[in-house]
């Protein structure tokens, strides 16, 4: 079977968020982190997480089996670093704000992965799209959410990102730097439980999307014994 990794991304701050690193908030009575150990324990053979520096003592704690590093300066740093700690074929990146993940979207994105090389979940948006400077409205049939996991080959995602570090190219998002490449990004489909945790006033929807999520986590592991 091909290795797979998952790179978890929990190195913030959570300044916007204003309760300290997100990598230690906490959802039902649970650390994101340990939201994100339950999540990808029977999905890869490697987790690999970057939390903030000076964190990662308590983090190991949380997550007994995990690799845990230090993140860098940002979010592209970061993965790189998690990149280089890493060893598995395949990688699946994920932000710990997006606690959620669903065994199902991670297979289709995995599944995408081994046909193409790089893939992302992704939704298409719901609600009417304009352009704020001057209220034009977007085709949305054309456009998508961008979430994670995002999924590479391992060498494909080194790649990218020694190029960019070369020509001084940042970007928020590992699909970005592959596409930098020439190289086809496939977009799979997402999940509305993927909502990602940036301030306060998400935290009451995130609390009520636990129960929900931990349900079909329940319900794939039933159906796979």
């Amino acid at each position: 079977m091909t290795s797979v990794a998952a790179l978890v991304a929990a190195a913030g701050s959570g300044q916007r968020l204003g309760l300290g690193p997100k990598a230690f908030v906490r959802l039902a009575g649970r650390t994101l982190l340990e939201i994100a150990h339950d999540a990808f324990r029977d999905l890869a053979s490697e987790l690999v997480v970057a939390v903030p520096a000076g964190e990662e003592e308590r983090a190991r704690e949380l997550m007994p089996g995990a690799i845990v590093i230090a993140g860098g300066a940002d979010r592209q740093h970061t993965v790189g670093r998690l990149l280089a700690a890493s060893s598995s074929e395949l990688v699946l990146v994920h932000d710990v704000a997006r606690p959620y993940l669903t065994p199902a979207v991670a297979r289709r994105v995995l599944s995408a992965v081994e046909e193409v090389g790089a893939a992302s979940a992704a939704l298409a948006p719901a609600d009417t799209v304009v352009r704020a400077t001057d209220g034009q409205v977007l085709d949305r049939e054309a456009l998508r959410l961008i979430q994670t996991p995002q999924g590479f080959r391992r060498e494909l995602l080194l790649e990218a990102h020694r190029a960019a570090a070369a020509a001084g190219h940042s970007a928020t998002d590992d699909t970005a730097l592959v596409r930098r490449l020439g190289h086809e990004v496939r977009l799979v489909q997402g999940s509305p439980l993927l909502a990602k945790l940036t301030a306060a006033d998400d935290l009451p929807l995130l609390e009520a999307l636990h129960d929900v999520w931990r349900g079909q986590l329940e319900g794939d592991a039933d159906a796979a014994g």
